[in-house]
């Protein structure tokens, strides 16, 4: 099977490691990762602050480039929602490419999503000894009503011990634009949730969120902590054969 990489501009410009960890998970998972070039922004922060024009030009793009694959894999819950919910609404105008849109949308899939719900995968044969919180973001958790496939593949990895949060479907505070249009809720929101986390004894905090695992790694470098965060597909991609 091969699934089509979608990688997200966060993972492209801040975080590359995760995009090689997800190209890892993918090959762990026998399926033959496929990573086409001209990719570009999925649109979703236009989408947000009210530029539906110019987001739907991003939309049309990304149709167009990637509606031939058989499916779409991206480390990151709110481009897959953005493509699914987001895409379909800002071309309704238009039958032929709202169409277009649908079609593609139900080939499109957050990682973890993937791995459980379309390949049926949980043990990847991946070794991480640490005590790890899972953060249920909002963009994976929520928008996508995909709560349990972070913990179920955490819990086949070898050496993790997964301590609960006390909210562990909590906002991390980052919410897109939010975390820039209200500075001081989100840095209460993250505070929050590093602190229900390190109570509980989390030596990682863990979430299947690209936006979140930068908020929240962010934070614990400020406080200087030796707790870090890590996006899901580093800790599915870890052990002795990565």
């Amino acid at each position: 099977m091969k699934a089509h990489l979608f990688i997200p501009c966060l993972v492209e410009h801040l975080a590359p490691e995760i995009g090689e960890a997800t190209l890892t998970v993918l090959k762990r998972a026998g399926v033959t990762p496929v990573y086409l070039p001209g990719q570009t922004c999925c649109g979703q922060p236009l989408y947000k602050t009210g530029h539906h024009r110019q987001a739907a030009d991003l939309a049309r793009h990304f149709i167009a480039l990637f509606e031939e694959a058989e499916c779409v894999v991206a480390p990151s819950g709110s481009c897959v929602a953005m493509v699914r919910t987001a895409y379909p609404q800002l071309l309704a105008g238009d039958p032929q490419w709202r169409s277009r849109a649908e079609r593609l949308a139900g080939r499109t899939f957050e990682l973890t999503e993937f791995l459980v719900k379309k390949l049926g995968r949980l043990d990847l044969g991946a070794s991480f000894p640490a005590k790890v919180a899972y953060h249920d973001s909002c963009q994976v958790g929520r928008a996508l009503g995909n709560h349990d496939s972070g913990p179920a593949l955490l819990s086949r990895v070898k050496g993790v011990s997964l301590v609960p949060l006390t909210r562990p479907d909590a906002c991390c505070g980052f919410g897109g634009v939010f975390s820039v249009t209200h500075p001081d809720i989100s840095e209460a929101l993250v505070e929050e949730k590093i602190s229900d986390a390190l109570l509980a004894g989390a030596e990682v905090i863990v979430s299947a969120e690209v936006s979140c695992f930068l908020n929240l790694d962010g934070y614990l470098k400020k406080l200087g902590t030796t707790a870090k965060a890590l996006h899901i597909a580093q800790v599915l991609a870890a052990g002795e054969d990565a």
